[in-house]
């Protein structure tokens, strides 16, 4: 063999050599498997794409999940969750009335066409933004819980900071196009898992149609925009979105056999792709995958003491239901949980995180769940704390 040959042939075993060495030291490091082809298959025509268990936030499947993109009216999941959260907090109830100003009637785009002045309550606003998605109705919320839009808008910012949403920003609280106005697959994931904790929210999200105004002569009929509540088994939301620079976006759940999906597609060229994209995403979640429940909503999940507090100890009960993600056929002989709580010392507040609950599989840790105070706790006075300290030296 002459030297030509001979050193083409060093060469080519050189480069086999070198190509061997990053997948063998990918595979030391545990890096992720390659998805299957069922998953690479998955939201083919979506610029990006994530399929999350809502329960335990468990990422399925992401498809350039963390790319910075407009949202459109997505961005109304977060408006909705503070709308929520304020009705959990009390500083608006159900049947309050909300004004509507010029500047909410003024805009454009999808609407339920309210009028300067006109007045409706905080729950047919919430339909017409969960159903319709009215940007004046939204903007007409955002006025009634912050003031302005200006001040809602930094409360949306400051909530996806706290959820710790590292591609988001807001500019207005229904997706309007506006420059520096943008989320992510994942993020928009995040927001609809926190949103989907009020578990209400789906008397809205999940309807397929109903009517504003009535009593009116000129009832207003809602269809919502999201027709994969009304043709996919288990679908129940969440929120759609266009524009011409977002293209068609969708965030939507479905539940079936305690297993509850959500899945978010961002950038599809038109309805029926991404209905169908959707569809299928859901399709290949239910066929693969099973929900093995830690906690239901409301169980107690143990007690804690609390140091200096007006009341001793707080039983603490979940606030939604507890759950890990496994493959169908998966054995849960090993799955075991423990609770730890950081030791409190009044004063306490409501939803302030305390510790974690912890869920494994063996040895390996499978998921970490937050969990918050259920109520808030003032510090004792004086006298309590005196006769608590004298009834414990008897007992």
């Amino acid at each position: 063999m002459n030297r030509k040959w001979k050193n083409m042939i060093v060469l080519c075993c050189a480069a086999i050599v070198l190509l061997a060495v990053p997948a063998a030291a990918m595979a030391k490091e545990g890096a992720a498997p390659a998805p299957s082809t069922a998953q690479s298959a998955l939201a083919p025509s979506a610029r990006s794409a994530i399929l999350m268990d809502a329960d335990s936030g468990t990422i399925i499947y992401e498809k350039n999940s963390h790319d910075r993109l407009p949202p459109a009216s997505i961005t109304k999941i977060m408006t909705m969750l503070l709308i929520m959260e304020a009705l959990d907090e009390g500083r608006i109830k159900m049947t309050d009335k909300v004004a509507t100003s010029e500047y909410a009637a003024s805009m454009g785009g999808s609407q339920i066409f309210l009028e300067p002045g006109e007045q409706m309550t905080v729950e047919e606003m919430l339909k017409g933004i969960a159903m319709a998605s009215g940007n004046d109705a939204s903007v007409a919320m955002a006025e009634k819980i912050a003031g302005t839009e200006t001040e809602f808008v930094s409360m949306m910012n400051k909530r996806a900071e706290e959820l710790g949403l590292k591609n988001t920003h807001f500019n207005n609280c229904n997706g309007l196009p506006s420059a520096n106005h943008y989320s992510s697959a994942h993020d928009i994931a995040v927001m609809s898992r926190e949103l989907l904790k009020h578990s209400e929210i789906t008397k809205y999200t999940g309807v397929y149609q109903d009517y504003l105004r009535k009593s009116s002569e000129k009832p207003f009929w809602l269809v919502n925009t999201n027709k994969l509540v009304r043709f996919y088994s288990g679908a129940d939301g969440l929120k759609t979105g266009f524009t011409a620079e977002a293209k068609f976006c969708l965030t939507a759940t479905a539940r079936r056999d305690n297993l509850r999906i959500i899945a978010v597609v961002m950038g599809e060229p038109n309805t029926k792709t991404r209905n169908a994209e959707v569809s299928q995403m859901f399709d290949f979640s239910f066929a693969q995958y099973m929900n093995h429940s830690i906690f239901k909503k409301d169980e107690v999940m143990g007690t804690v003491n609390v140091e200096k507090g007006n009341i001793p100890q707080i039983e603490l009960k979940a606030k939604h239901s507890y759950s890990v993600l496994l493959k169908k056929g998966s054995s849960v002989k090993d799955i075991r949980y423990e609770l730890k709580i950081d030791p409190l010392k009044a004063p306490v507040t409501v939803n302030a995180p305390i510790g974690k609950l912890i869920v494994y599989q063996g040895d390996q840790v499978l998921t970490e769940f937050s969990v918050d105070a259920p109520v808030s706790v003032d510090r004792a006075g004086w006298w309590t704390l005196f006769k608590r300290s004298c009834g414990s030296l008897f007992s």
